[in-house]
């Protein structure tokens, strides 16, 4: 059974954070009874079989808090932790935005399914939030971290495209998480290596964000725009956060971070966290699974506001009101039939 929390339960951190392998270390155990995040997420090196998986969530969630949310980057393509031959794989976003030249209708069906997929998939696994769908446009020329991440170069079919797979995500039960707001398309550094700096943010960066604004949930991206803020990425940006994320995309929704692991980020992670607490984030994500770093983080981040317990309670109500039944071996063949149709 999942913990449950009550009058001598520690307050829950404003942190997602990783933990080191396929097994719950003792010393991890405890750091995490004593200090409960807000939520876990799952990695490549945490996941080796279905049943290895099952283990560790429940080891998890026996001692944390019956709230606490369970994340995956599960986009599809490559960046997908669940995979073959334990999971099926799924195609990158820009596969499925491949066909909306020519067959618009289908494309936006093949996104929901996709998203439906991933969901049942995660959903199964114990897995309750998606760190998908990718929001930011493709932009030829900029940095491949994004590529065929994205589903398209135009800002309205990235949006309805998007839209479509988080529905699909939906429908499966799982919370999706629009990435990487206010825009990375346009980066030419990958942010897992350094900071990438950009004059401004274009109109056409923000429409995909503004038409999906009503997603539960936002990632934030690690990237500079000097013109609105030039000291601060928009992770750590009060500026940008207001003015931007709140204020021009008129997001309500639960605010997480990119990875503060990234090295983007020059400061301590536990250092990130803080700033981006104070910027307006609701949750400050590590995913690295160190320990030493994960326990300074999880001592020193402040307990999740009230504001964003509310908008994480939102996220899930909006959730269960979208979820139907899923016919797992329906949708695999609907799906396969348009994937053939693309191959031929």
């Amino acid at each position: 059974m999942a913990g449950h929390p009550s009058m001598t339960t520690p307050t829950r951190r404003a942190a997602v954070v990783g933990v080191e392998g396929p097994a719950l270390l003792p010393r991890e155990a405890a750091l995490l009874t004593s200090h409960p995040p807000a939520g876990i997420i799952l990695f490549g090196r945490n996941v080796q079989s279905r049943t290895q998986l099952s283990q560790l969530v429940v080891s998890l969630r026996q001692i944390l808090p019956s709230e606490t949310i369970f994340m995956v980057d599960q986009e599809g393509g490559r960046v997908a932790r669940l995979r073959p031959p334990e999971w099926p794989e799924h195609p990158a976003a820009g596969v499925i935005g491949s066909l909306f030249a020519t067959e618009p209708s289908r494309s936006i069906r093949l996104a929901w399914l996709c998203g439906a997929l991933i969901g049942h998939d995660c959903v199964e696994a114990g897995i309750d939030v998606v760190a998908a769908p990718v929001l930011d446009r493709f932009v030829p020329g900029a940095d491949a971290v994004i590529g065929d991440r994205a589903f398209h170069s135009d800002p309205v079919t990235t949006a309805r495209l998007a839209r479509s797979f988080a529905s699909g995500l939906m429908a499966a039960g799982a919370t999706p998480i629009g990435k990487h707001a206010p825009g990375h398309g346009r980066a030419l550094v990958d942010s897992h290596m350094a900071m990438p700096r950009l004059a401004n943010l274009q109109a056409d960066d923000l429409q995909p964000f503004v038409l999906n604004a009503g997603l539960p949930w936002l990632m934030t991206a690690h990237i500079a725009f000097t013109s609105i803020d030039p000291a601060s990425p928009a992770t750590l940006s009060e500026t940008v956060i207001r003015e931007v994320i709140r204020g021009s995309i008129g997001f309500k929704g639960v605010l997480v971070t990119d990875d503060l692991s990234m090295k983007a980020m020059a400061e301590q992670p536990k250092d990130s966290a803080r700033r981006a607490l104070a910027a307006g984030c609701d949750l400050a994500l590590y995913g690295a699974g160190d320990f030493e770093a994960t326990e300074a983080l999880l001592h020193e981040c402040p307990p999740l506001t009230e504001a964003a317990l509310a908008r994480l309670r939102a996220a899930q109500a909006a959730v269960s009101g979208q979820r139907i039944r899923i016919d797992r071996n329906d949708l695999m063949s609907e799906r396969q039939a348009i994937l053939d149709s693309i191959q031929t």
